[in-house]
């Protein structure tokens, strides 16, 4: 039997202050993705606006006549879901400010290659650091973590934050997810030390010990540029399900386009037999709050 690859392209932007510029670039990488052979594009989280979080806000709710909110179906569904079929090929939508019931999420979509949703995952854990001020603007997510059938694959998309924790990646995981799609909106503070150590190697590193753990490929795909104190470093990545990185991007805007193949992931799992040794009766403290 022939070996199930799939050409991923990740769309490493950087973002202006206006949304229908977002939306208009964001088509043009997806276009130009297509014609290299892509058969799916994952944009970076809130590729539609500028990185408004890292100013302090005080609720969501005090966020929802804002120019930054959309809907769904809204603006950016709708180019999305025209450039997916226009090209024939899968998108996830990175994520959007989304207003829904009266709440404020950070949400990806996924598109097949007809332009249809075929889901939506709305982001898990919500930081709140210096110039991460994530909670002062999005709900905390309701729709659990979320795997999807594609024609490709079996394909779940986790949201910048949900990368540092390994419950997220194990969830989907069980679920069947044989790749993993982090859009991401990560850097470097002004004023700011990394006196724990490199960020992007933590980043990074934290990333390849899930697919390796869990025996699927993983995808980063991150903003880049300077946005006032912050500065994006890029560095979107493909790395195999033993954890190998098979491309990665520098700190410039580019689409990093690179082959996977699914089937090395059922290897590694059948190899390592992570999840046949499994013990669930010893990991009641994984779900019991502390402190």
């Amino acid at each position: 039997m022939p070996r199930r690859k799939v050409i991923v392209g990740l769309a490493q932007m950087r973002m202006s202050e206006s949304m229908d510029h977002n939306l208009e670039h964001a088509v043009s990488l997806i276009d130009g993705a297509s014609e290299q052979g892509v058969q799916v594009v994952c944009l970076p989280e809130l590729f539609a606006t500028p990185y408004f979080p890292q100013r302090e806000g005080s609720s969501p709710h005090d966020m929802k006549d804002s120019d930054l909110v959309d809907t769904i179906p809204g603006r950016a569904t709708q180019a999305l879901s025209t450039a997916a079929r226009k090209n024939g090929v899968m998108v996830i939508g990175g994520s959007i400010y989304e207003l829904a019931e009266g709440k404020l999420f950070n949400t990806s979509v996924v598109f097949d290659t007809k332009g249809k949703e075929l889901g939506r995952y709305r982001k898990t854990h919500i930081p709140h650091d210096e110039n991460f001020f994530e909670q002062h603007y999005f709900d905390k997510g309701d729709t659990g973590f979320r795997v999807f059938d594609t024609e490709l694959g079996r394909i779940s998309v986790l949201i910048c934050y949900d990368q540092w924790f390994p419950e997220a990646a194990r969830a989907v995981a069980l679920e069947g997810a044989e790749i993993v799609f982090y859009p991401t909106a990560i850097g470097t503070t002004q004023g700011i030390r990394q006196k724990e150590g490199s960020w992007q190697q933590a980043w990074e590193g934290v990333m390849r010990g899930h697919a390796i753990a869990n025996g699927m490929v993983v995808c980063g795909v991150n903003r880049c540029g300077r946005e006032d104190k912050m500065s994006f470093w890029g560095g979107s990545f493909v790395c195999d399900a033993f954890g190998k990185i098979l491309r990665r991007a520098g700190r410039k805007e580019e689409v990093l386009i690179c082959k996977v193949d699914l089937d090395h992931g059922k290897e590694v799992r059948e190899g390592w037999r992570f999840f046949d040794n499994r013990r669930p009766e010893c990991y009641g403290s994984l779900v019991e709050r502390k402190g």
